[in-house]
């Protein structure tokens, strides 16, 4: 069983997010990512295209708690009220990953993968969105996926960067 990814596998997932880099690219924008359950993937491919330092400036990868308070700088106090997985959290990450970056654009994800750690409250596949756009609050969503760990995390990723996407393009240029 071979574990390398496929021979055209930069090309694929680069053309997935050629649309979102030529948004952020026209408004002069950059992008930085706080990423808890997906650990790492939406910089991942967001750095799978070729000149993606023009537009994506860094990705903070927070999978513990302490992690989320030390480097976006989440109150503690948000994570023993609501939790890890919640909007007040998500919201945080978002707006901590804009403050200790250069970027104008922030999605912060952070939920239960699987296939352990979900509660009647928090089912494996609850997912807490945030993005930061420039001139607005941050934007919060709530989303459950279906599957297993693997899938949870590729629809996470999926949901980030058409939300990402969609946001972008409906947000004037300044």
């Amino acid at each position: 069983m071979s574990t390398s990814l496929p021979e055209d596998y930069d090309r694929l997932t680069a053309s997935l997010w050629q649309p979102l880099a030529e948004q952020m690219k026209w408004r002069g924008w950059k992008l930085a990512t706080a990423e808890s359950c997906t650990g790492g993937l939406i910089a991942a491919g967001c750095t799978s295209l070729a000149g993606s330092s023009d537009w994506f400036d860094r990705g903070f990868v927070t999978y513990s708690n302490e992690s989320k308070h030390d480097q976006l700088g989440v109150d503690k106090a948000a994570i023993d009220a609501y939790g890890a997985v919640s909007k007040a959290v998500a919201q945080a990450m978002a707006s901590g990953a804009i403050a200790r970056s250069k970027a104008q654009v922030s999605v912060a994800v952070t939920g239960v993968a699987g296939p352990g750690g979900g509660s009647g409250d928090k089912p494996v596949g609850t997912v807490w969105f945030a993005f930061c756009l420039p001139g607005r609050p941050p934007m919060a969503e709530l989303r459950n996926f279906d599957g297993d760990r693997a899938a949870v995390r590729t629809a996470t990723v999926r949901h980030a960067r058409e939300r990402l996407l969609g946001l972008v393009q409906g947000t004037p240029a300044n």
